[in-house]
């Protein structure tokens, strides 16, 4: 089964070709195929064919919404009412969300039809998704190699054509990276563009909702429905929201930077700077203007990023205690024995290791050392990108060092794999848009995406320079 943009689906339905009911029958039973994937935790089987019957009806009444017929799988750390919601770790397990997120609410109001939910790392902690209580997803292109995380199961899933986009969470390069590993479409918008409202934290300062798609023309789509303001999130933001799927008919040129320390980076694989080095001279021959320039920091975003967000998580992930919902140790005695084993056994090692981490940071006589003086760095990042942007529209690097490697090849080096968010970590430590759309083909035949970085607010220009590189 091909994997068809919206659109397509859409023909497939209006021609009477196909109808929703027979569309959420067949992602089922790809599903149920596919399962070696493990990329779905749940699929919401009776709920999806229910709502499909639902929309098949709107459909003939010509009430239907912008995403009737659209099948759309979430993220494990993303609620919707009535339904589990685990952030793939043990220590949640059997917890129903008693709401929705304002992102999901969105789909819904536009007769999106979600069939379940999907695995991910750990509390999104990771760049493999083989941090999950659950076990590992697998990478649809090549089974022996990772998907990327953390949200490898929503990439997975739509690169397997399990379902036509899926929703993710990105903190470091959480959707880009496993979009870069898996061929296909990832955007992270600016920080506040779509609310968090529903959103399990992680770092959040950092965290952002977005879309997996076949297309950009999709992702386009998806976040002109989910960005906007929202009474139950303070930092969703303000700023109108664009028709970012009205794409600009005919591209003026574009001034774009390219990162000198990038070009010089030790982990880049000769395969990927061939190609984005090919990429940046197609570029130039397309009539874009396109300049190396020079962004310093490159080595030291990645440790000022796992300080702030290893800080902000051992804060969030305090509220999982074993008392009041989720999982229990059945050896507790008393309260603080319910603290420590409940924790002790309800967090995987990844989670652990990052909380302790974080209240390190954060602990008297070392919270100067370490996380004011990464929000300081953080700051900087922050002004240089700006000078940059002031001059050109885009930033484009590899979204990632190198293809998608082999399943528990960095299990035993975390600074190894933390590295893997080189080139994606910016964007969230500056809050900027940035989106990964499939570009290269590497070693054995892998797909490595392109990263784009846009202004504050700059999705539509993004999106449409992005439209016009994949149709070209």
């Amino acid at each position: 089964m091909p994997n068809y943009s919206f659109a397509e689906v859409q023909h497939r339905i209006d021609i009477k070709e196909v109808n929703c009911y027979q569309l959420v029958q067949s992602a089922i039973h790809k599903i149920e195929a596919n399962k070696h994937l493990n990329a779905f935790l749940e699929v919401f089987e009776e709920d999806a064919l229910k709502r499909a019957l639902e929309i098949d009806d709107k459909i003939k009444a010509g009430t239907a919404g912008k995403l009737a017929g659209i099948i759309i799988g979430i993220k494990d750390n993303i609620c919707y009412q009535g339904h589990k919601v685990g952030a793939s770790s043990k220590i949640l397990n059997g917890f129903e969300s008693l709401f929705s997120s304002t992102a999901v609410e969105r789909l819904l109001a536009e007769d999106a039809i979600i069939i379940g939910r999907l695995n991910c790392d750990e509390f999104a902690m990771g760049s493999s998704n083989e941090n999950s209580a659950f076990g590992p997803v697998l990478n649809p292109i090549d089974n022996e190699r990772v998907p990327g995380g953390s949200s490898g199961g929503s990439a997975a899933a739509v690169a397997a054509g399990l379902c036509d986009a899926s929703l993710g969470s990105d903190t470091g390069g959480s959707i880009r990276q496993p979009a870069s590993f898996c061929g296909i479409v990832g955007l992270k918008p600016t920080y506040g563009r779509i609310s968090r409202w529903g959103l399990i934290a992680y770092s959040s300062s950092l965290d952002q909702i977005g879309p997996f798609t076949n297309s950009v023309e999709d992702s386009a789509t998806l976040l002109e429905i989910m960005a906007g303001k929202d009474a139950y999130d303070t930092t969703a933001s303000q700023v109108p929201v664009d028709d970012y799927s009205n794409f600009e008919r005919k591209e003026s040129p574009k001034r774009i930077a390219y990162i000198k320390e990038v070009m010089e980076a030790k982990g880049l694989s000769s395969s990927v700077k061939k190609a984005y080095t090919n990429q940046l001279e197609a570029l130039k021959n397309q009539g874009h203007t396109v300049e190396e320039v020079s962004f310093p920091f490159l080595d030291i975003m990645v440790p000022t990023y796992y300080v702030i967000s290893n800080a902000e998580a051992s804060s969030n992930l305090s509220r999982y205690d074993g008392m009041r919902y989720g999982y229990r140790s059945e050896q507790a005695e008393g309260v603080e024995s319910t603290y420590v084993t409940s924790r002790s056994e309800g967090f995987g090692p990844e989670v652990k290791r990052r909380i302790m981490l974080g209240t390190f940071v954060l602990s008297a006589g070392y919270y100067d050392a370490y996380f004011a003086q990464a929000q300081r760095v953080r700051q900087l990042l922050k002004t240089r990108t700006e000078e940059i942007l002031d001059s050109y529209d885009f930033i484009v690097t590899p979204t990632t060092p190198h293809e998608a490697f082999k399943l528990n090849a960095k299990n035993e080096d975390p600074v190894s794999m933390y590295l893997e968010d080189i080139f994606t970590v910016q964007a969230n430590l500056t809050g900027n848009p940035a989106m990964s759309i499939p570009a290269f083909k590497v070693e054995h035949d892998l797909p490595v995406g392109l990263q784009i970085l846009a202004k504050h607010f700059h999705e539509k220009e993004m999106l449409s320079f992005a439209h016009t590189l994949m149709n070209n």
